[in-house]
């Protein structure tokens, strides 16, 4: 990877929702989590869900507007920013918590994963950096086109899970089917990051050997 490329607010971006909306731009650095179907108990979530809806009414915006994430957009920066600091950082919190039965503790289905993100490293996409966690995965990457990160994602999820209920005996969802993601804006943001993404074992109080931790050369 020559060049790093950073969030441009002038230039084009698509935004497409799904439970999160997924915003992209073509040759930027994105930051993506994606996280293990059982990462997250119901009860946790739904707290979760309910401390956002709090949140959102306090400042003026109908949670069950289909339009408040456009609603949010139109606060302060300095509430985004609180928002996202804490609604994020809860989120990010609760996957470090261990929760589920954290499969990829086990080197060979997280060695699964890590070998297909590098797969196509340097040809479909570009990786900085990932971590697998027992039930979750971070990641930095660019993607050549708009369209591409979500079709990237998809096939790493679907490959992946293929693979590891063949080695532990099971079928069904492996992956919860919307992931988080944030196109980088600066290099600082991306050097911060970086560093939670190296930092993310020693946060979560995983073992190295229960944890996958990757990094190119920038």
């Amino acid at each position: 990877m020559s060049e790093l490329h950073f969030f441009d607010p002038g230039a084009e971006v698509s935004v497409f929702e799904r439970r999160l909306p997924h915003w992209m731009q073509a040759g930027v650095l994105c930051f993506i989590t994606w996280r293990t179907n059982d990462s997250i108990p119901q009860e946790v979530l739904q707290r979760w869900q309910h401390e956002r809806r709090q949140w959102l009414r306090l400042h003026g915006i109908n949670p069950l507007d289909v339009n408040w994430r456009q609603r949010l957009l139109d606060l302060s920066r300095e509430s985004r920013e609180e928002f996202y600091r804490h609604f994020s950082k809860r989120w990010h919190d609760e996957l470090d918590a261990g929760h589920g039965a954290c499969v990829l503790k086990s080197s060979n289905l997280s060695k699964i994963v890590a070998d297909s993100l590098l797969t196509f490293d340097g040809d479909r996409y570009d990786l900085t950096d990932f971590v697998v966690m027992p039930n979750h995965v971070h990641l930095l990457a660019a993607f050549r086109d708009e369209d591409s990160m979500l079709v990237q994602c998809e096939n790493w999820k679907h490959y992946q899970a293929v693979q590891i209920n063949r080695v532990i005996g099971t079928s069904g969802r492996f992956w919860q089917q919307d992931g988080f993601d944030h196109l980088v804006r600066s290099e600082s943001q991306f050097e911060h990051f970086r560093r939670y993404i190296a930092d993310n074992p020693r946060k979560g109080r995983v073992l190295p050997a229960n944890s996958v931790v990757w990094s190119k050369k920038i």
